[in-house]
């Protein structure tokens, strides 16, 4: 009879006592050559197992012994919710669910935990959405208070503690997945396109748990990465658009396109950058189709001076575009026409921050705002002591922003995925029934109006 056990992020196939010929016509299985045995990857389980029952073929499972867990959860469920939830099930329960920001896609994960009642890792990617998940998951399945009094364990924030219900940051997965890929029969990447990483995919081909779900509010990479999230994870199967939940359970919203016009100083700093980078692409043959087509010019950039020149004239245009002055003035009088109102401030560059924090007083969040400052500036943002922030990319994801009705871009890249986390910020339903509002200022005449129109 056949044998499955895991090791340390593999499933060993044993057949003392079988047909070596039905093992070696196993799917994904492979022989080992230091030990001389069969394995197949650890995310493979499920496919495994699967191609044995289709097979009729006997075996004894030791990879996965669990508990079952008696969980209860308060949460009910909107309609749309449920429906993800549902076609999840539907898939074998496997498979990526991509709502917008803000539309409750923890509240599902809670519930798909509570359905299945099996040990759990939740995996994010940053401290902010481990805490929040660590406070939902006590508040519905611990011991203080929760109705299932559960053990919630913590991998990440200073802890290393592991529960029948995990929460653990995308690094600290990738450092002991090997270790923990038999403990848990369902495992829930938050913001699951950080799986089509080159490191942390190996956190969902490390684990044996036969039940995956990924949440998102964007699935497409433009990497094609989101094919491995496919292999490890599932497919997507459900999406729900942001038009889909406007104006019912998220706020009805309005895009503002503002262009603005380079001074001529800035006008001939641009053009004179540009062109280098223009002139060095032509004299050597190379059309910027794609990401791999930059990533190529990167590349040579190592061995050829010319394309290192190319490539910084390249990201000094950029930063004329993106911090125009025209663009601080304008900010300025928008500002001022919602003075009332609750605003983030969005740019792609640090420096552009410190400088609207100066000059507007507005508090600052970036990378090297330390974890307590931020969380203290958010809350005091919660409170209503602060009507406004600017941030370079840190609110972009993986953090709990407190209500905001208005949005300004002044400066991103084209990324689809960065447009609608930033365009989620606005998205929560208001009191009042109002409407949120993005501005998205854009330097005419530039190469930035090609970058809105690819994240639009």
């Amino acid at each position: 009879m056949l044998r499955l056990v895991y090791e340390e992020g593999t499933i060993r196939v044993g057949d003392d006592d079988a047909d070596r010929s039905t093992v070696d016509s196993l799917p994904f299985v492979e022989t080992d050559t230091r030990s001389k045995t069969r394995r197949a990857p650890a995310n493979r389980y499920y496919d495994l197992v699967a191609a044995l029952d289709d097979r009729g073929v006997d075996y004894e499972d030791r990879v996965l012994d669990l508990p079952d867990l008696d969980l209860a959860s308060a949460y009910e469920l909107r309609e749309y919710q449920q429906a993800a939830l549902d076609d999840w099930t539907a898939a074998d329960r496997r498979g990526v669910l991509e709502l917008p920001t803000g539309s409750g896609k923890t509240v599902i994960g809670i519930a798909a935990i509570a359905a299945l009642g099996t040990p759990t890792l939740v995996v994010v990617p940053t401290i902010d959405l481990l805490e929040q998940w660590r406070r939902e998951l006590d508040a519905e399945f611990g011991g203080d208070g929760g109705a299932s009094g559960v053990e919630i364990g913590q991998l990440g924030g200073g802890e290393q503690r592991v529960g029948d219900l995990t929460v653990s940051t995308y690094d600290s997965a990738y450092l002991r997945a090997d270790e923990l890929g038999d403990r848990f029969g369902l495992v829930v990447f938050d913001e699951v396109h950080h799986l089509g990483g080159e490191g942390y995919r190996e956190i969902a081909r490390l684990l044996a748990a036969p039940a995956r779900m990924g949440l998102t509010a964007t699935f497409e990479r433009q990497d094609g990465a989101h094919e491995v999230i496919e292999e490890v994870v599932g497919p997507l199967v459900h999406h729900v658009a942001v038009d889909d939940l406007a104006g019912e359970h998220l706020a009805d919203y309005d895009i503002k396109r503002v262009e603005v016009a380079l001074t001529d100083e800035e006008r001939g700093t641009y053009e004179r950058h540009q062109e280098t980078f223009t002139d060095y692409l032509a004299s050597s043959g190379i059309e910027i189709r794609s990401g791999s087509d930059y990533q190529e010019l990167v590349k040579r950039s190592g061995t050829d001076p010319r394309a290192r020149e190319a490539l910084l004239a390249k990201q000094r245009a950029r930063e004329v575009m993106m911090n125009a002055d025209r663009k601080v003035e304008r900010l300025e009088s928008i500002l001022d026409r919602h003075r009332d109102d609750r605003v983030i401030v969005f740019t792609a560059h640090t420096d552009l921050v410190y400088r609207l924090s100066e000059r507007f007083l507005i508090p600052a969040i970036t990378h090297e705002t330390g974890a307590s400052e931020r969380r203290d500036v958010l809350e005091r943002f919660r409170a209503g002591d602060y009507s406004r922030v600017v941030t370079a990319n840190v609110l972009d994801e993986g953090v709990d922003v407190p209500d905001a009705n208005v949005a300004v871009v002044l400066s991103g890249s084209g990324s689809e995925r960065e447009f609608t986390q930033r365009l989620g910020r606005i998205l929560r339903p208001k009191a009042d029934g109002g409407r949120a509002l993005l501005y998205e200022i854009v330097s005419e005449e530039t190469a930035e109006e090609r970058v809105a129109a690819r994240r639009r």
